[in-house]
């Protein structure tokens, strides 16, 4: 995939794992970087534990769902970590 279609698919993952978690969102860039690493994470897990081999190619459904699955389980991993937040 290249760099646009990167940036493309992060964003509507991040959006939509954003809405899914109901959470305040992360603004269009965290959305951007949170939807690329949810990219990555469900593309590694779709070829790890599923055997797709190509779970991430190109600007397809597949690859928004893989993605978005990914996105969310990031959200979920930071929230865990994060433990809650001091308002300030």
């Amino acid at each position: 995939m290249g760099i646009l279609t990167w940036i493309v698919v992060g964003l509507i993952a991040g959006w939509l794992a954003g809405l899914v978690m109901k959470g305040g969102g992360y603004g269009v860039i965290g959305d951007i970087v949170l939807g690329i690493v949810g990219a990555l994470v469900g593309g590694f897990l779709a070829s790890a534990v599923f055997g797709i081999p190509d779970a991430i190619s190109g600007f397809n459904l597949t690859t928004l769902i893989v993605a978005f699955i990914g996105a969310v389980i990031v959200v979920a991993i930071v929230r865990a970590l994060g433990g809650q937040r001091v308002a300030g």
